[in-house]
């Protein structure tokens, strides 16, 4: 996986989430981490975290808005609380988060450090120099409010922190990884998340080590009344140069809150479908015996089976992963509670069973991704307005549930494209 994965728009918004869905995502963050873990080790939940696109496409297959700022708190509130009951046994620590909750960050690594054995000091070190590189070293325009450090007991670590830019509103998230990391200010970052302000002065690029050794050499020569001296000189007169815009690639986050067609890679939605009606009947006869939200709930099972198994570059329409269990603002469709404790029920039992070493149900997990995979160059399906229009219709009688309330059943099929 690419250290520089790539930066996105990200349309800032307030809000809280609500208990009843924040309860949720705690505990199908934590089974998806606890899967990873199990299949591929926590080196490779670090690198998933550290990758924005698949970063946004976890939050959006919890059920938080799809596009929104709002998924990187989200995301670092729930696996706070989910995996802070299981780090001693996962190994995966999670600490930070939003406010006042950042500031306690190195503390927090410190006491975590004494307890399991790494240097907690020198992580603590680590995050006030990401936090600052951040702020001071990377001038886009973003203030920072949240920092999320996760750390491994070996002391390998991601970092995911954000900031907003109240003028525009949108927010830019910051990915950091340990894994390769030779120096704090010499293009250090995994990846950078936000919406394009314009001019960016970026002097952890490693085109711009010139620049730093300058601005340096130029200190020691002039010193700081000097250096005010050049400056005025310099605004009076010839305007200097346009620096050249060092681009990186970007994932366009929208600022609508309904879900396009333009935003979804529909092939892969429609194969993610039709695995599950393929593979559903053999590998879930039991849960299919449920009435009226089995089938549905292999759906979701396999759009959660790609965040557990998919490479980094099926994650480029993080709204794909939406249709697995919808969104707290009802777009593309209310959340359908019946289905997503289901889902969460089916992987707590997989991977219950996995650490007893019975496979099975992991294993079918698997199958649903490779048959996924396989079906993705021949099959068709519903168009997407189609899609969100029967999830609509069909969300009373699933717990259909937003941030407006319940869902009422609707009288014919028509409505649910409401």
């Amino acid at each position: 996986m690419a250290r520089k994965a790539g930066s996105a728009d990200l349309p800032l918004h307030g809000g809280r989430v609500p208990p009843w869905l924040a309860d949720r995502m705690t505990r199908l963050g934590a089974v998806i981490c606890e899967t990873i873990v199990h299949h591929y080790g926590r080196e490779e939940l670090l690198r998933r975290l550290a990758h924005p696109f698949w970063f946004q496409s976890f939050g959006a297959v919890m059920g938080m808005d799809w596009h929104s700022s709002g998924i990187t708190t989200s995301v670092i509130g729930a696996l706070k609380r989910g995996l802070g009951p299981h780090s001693g046994e996962l190994g995966i620590h999670v600490c930070g988060g939003r406010g006042k909750h950042s500031r306690q960050t190195p503390h927090e690594l410190v006491a975590i450090g004494d307890k399991v054995g790494f240097d907690g000091t020198a992580l603590a070190k680590a995050s006030r120099l990401v936090a600052k590189v951040d702020s001071a070293a990377v001038q886009d325009g973003f203030d920072l409010y949240l920092h999320g450090f996760i750390v491994a007991d070996d002391g390998r670590w991601v970092v995911v922190q954000q900031g907003m830019n109240d003028g525009s509103r949108t927010a830019r998230r910051y990915h950091w990884l340990s894994e390769g990391l030779k120096s704090f200010i010499d293009e250090p970052h995994s990846a950078i998340d936000g919406e394009s302000q314009g001019e960016i002065v970026n002097l952890t690029d490693h085109r711009a080590e010139a620049s730093r050794q300058g601005q340096l050499d130029l200190l020691s020569a002039l010193g700081p009344d000097g250096i005010t001296r050049e400056l005025a000189a310099l605004a009076g007169g010839a305007r200097p140069a346009e620096p050249v815009q060092l681009a990186l690639p970007h994932l366009v986050m929208p600022a609508h809150h309904d879900v396009r067609a333009k935003d979804v890679q529909v092939r892969r939605l429609h194969a993610a479908l039709a695995a599950a009606a393929d593979r559903g009947p053999e590998d879930f006869a039991e849960l299919l015996l449920v009435p009226g939200v089995g089938a549905r709930t292999v759906q979701s099972l396999a759009m959660v089976a790609e965040v557990v198994h998919g490479a980094p570059c099926r994650f480029s329409d993080p709204a794909r992963f939406s249709f697995a269990h919808g969104g707290k603002d009802r777009h593309p469709f209310p959340v359908p509670i019946h289905v997503y404790d289901q889902t969460i029920g089916v992987l707590k039992s997989a991977v219950q069973k996995a650490r007893l070493g019975r496979e099975e149900e992991l294993s079918a997990l698997k199958r649903l991704d490779d048959q996924s995979r396989l079906l993705e160059r021949r099959v068709s399906g519903p168009s997407v307005e189609a899609l969100i229009a029967e999830e609509r219709f069909q969300s009373h009688a699933l717990g259909g549930r937003s941030v407006f309330g319940w869902e009422e059943p609707l009288r014919n099929s028509k409505d649910g494209a409401a």
